[in-house]
């Protein structure tokens, strides 16, 4: 799948711009810009495009899945990383797999399923490459068990910007700073993974309603240990007695001995489904509050009050909007902004008011998911902290939302949590040391391993990291 490009206006004046610049967006489709995009097929070429970056940087993107602008280089260079998809090694007896960071996780599972090993931890995307992986150091439902991506990372290879490729390990402050450093500490190149045994590729999952917040939240408390996965989908449009109401999904990878027959002809098989794709042209407005009420009611009532044992696929269970390729489109060309943020547990009062202000505020959004999260991990960049995670799209024209998520950020800032900057496309930067009290560190860091800033992102400019 191709990285995501737009053909709408780029925010980046043309004077200066080589005429062979393409326009780039994040997954949400917003603020294009342009820049010259390289696409490396060898480590060489890699670190001849990073010197031949000139005045404006360079920055590394693999399949376009950040849906800000953590990707983009407006007037620069860009790196297209997603030539560099060699699965080198796999030592099917420890589990683990050296691979070049252009390699997905959909690859990835191609290959490794059928030898009965898993990656540690997917997004909600399979779409998403090793090397972006570690640079957003990504988390899924297994956060609360497993932690995020760079926890199952032994090593990787980096292009720093004086054009050395070191050798990266676990309990560096290189490390560190490049799990969840957006890509602003040099190029990731390859990586060592450490990886999960399953018995099969089907998923065993329960499935029940919860009334509203408080009772999915008394759910998710009492029986989270129970599971390796856990999400809860919200209806953020439900008010009074129902606020937060919800259709909580839980699963662990299904052992062999309870497939039915059939499917134990063929238990480590990777056959994921494809659905048509999302129209080019969506007409503005179609996901409103009416049209997104009637969808949310629709799903809460067809979900069952309790179902366990079911089985899934593995692409069914983590990935159902891949069945759809570009689904993206059906925000219209106004394309769309995830919001996803985390407060502590003692927070909950915190997060509370956030759900009941978004209900209050009639913001259209189907896709909004709570989870738990277990302990951090070390990485200075790295979002997930111990609490309540809570995701949201919303369409980006919605008028007023800049404001109404200014103040949503200055809440979930004033309460210890933080924004996922993978997904952020308009987060203020002078929130940012509260949320990221490591944030003084990674930026001490990159002056010594990139003083002429050679990478950089639209991102990175925004923020001022």
């Amino acid at each position: 799948m191709a990285a995501e490009t737009d053909t709408g206006p780029a925010t980046v004046a043309a004077a200066g711009v080589p005429e062979d610049a393409e326009a780039l967006t994040g997954w949400g489709r917003t603020a294009p810009t342009l820049a010259r995009v390289h696409r490396p097929r060898t480590y060489e070429e890699a670190a001849a495009a990073v010197r031949a970056c000139g005045a404006r940087g360079s920055i590394a993107r693999g399949l376009g899945r950040a849906y800000g602008d953590a990707a983009q280089n407006a007037g620069g260079s860009v790196l297209d990383m997603t030539g560099l998809d060699r699965i080198r090694t796999v030592d099917a007896a420890a589990g683990l797999v050296v691979c070049d960071a252009g390699v997905s996780l959909h690859r990835l599972m191609e290959v490794l399923l059928p030898l009965g090993w898993f990656v540690p931890v997917t997004p909600g995307t399979r779409y998403v490459t090793v090397g972006g992986a570690i640079g957003a150091d990504i988390h899924g439902k297994n956060h609360h068990v497993s932690g995020s991506f760079a926890r199952h990372v032994a090593a990787f290879e980096l292009l720093t910007a004086d054009g050395e490729i070191r050798t990266v390990v676990p309990g560096t402050d290189l490390f560190d700073a490049t799990t969840g450093g957006m890509g602003l500490t040099g190029v990731i190149l390859s990586a060592t993974l450490r990886l999960l045994r399953v018995e099969t590729s089907l998923m065993a999952v329960d499935t029940e309603r919860a009334t509203d917040l408080d009772d999915l939240m008394a759910r998710l408390t009492a029986t989270d240990h129970r599971y390796r996965y856990s999400v809860a989908w919200i209806d953020l449009l439900a008010r009074g007695a129902a606020t937060g109401r919800s259709v909580l999904t839980r699963g662990d990878h299904a052992p062999y001995g309870t497939l039915p027959r059939r499917a134990r002809r063929a238990p480590l098989a990777f056959r994921p489904g494809r659905l048509p794709s999302a129209p080019a042209l969506v007409p503005e407005g179609l996901l409103g509050r009416t049209t997104v009420g009637l969808f949310n009611e629709l799903w809460y009532r067809r979900a069952p009050r309790r179902r366990t044992g079911e089985l899934q696929r593995i692409s069914t269970f983590f990935h159902p909007l891949d069945g759809v390729p570009h689904w993206n489109r059906i925000y219209g060309r106004g394309g769309f902004v995830q919001y996803q943020f985390v407060v502590g547990y003692g927070q909950e009062e915190t997060l509370r008011r956030i759900v009941k202000r978004i209900a209050r505020r009639g913001c259209p959004s189907f896709l909004a998911v709570l989870k738990r999260f277990g302990a951090g991990d070390p990485g200075w960049l790295s979002f997930p902290m111990p609490g309540w995670t809570l995701a949201l799209d919303i369409p980006a024209r919605l008028s007023g939302l800049g404001a109404f998520l200014d103040e949503l950020d200055e809440e979930v800032a004033g309460a210890g949590g933080r924004v996922y900057l993978a997904k952020d496309s308009r987060l203020r930067p002078d929130v940012l040391h509260t949320m990221y009290p490591r944030l003084a560190d990674f930026q001490a860091l990159r002056a010594a391993v990139d003083p002429l800033s050679v990478f950089t992102s639209d991102l990175s400019r925004r923020l001022a990291l």
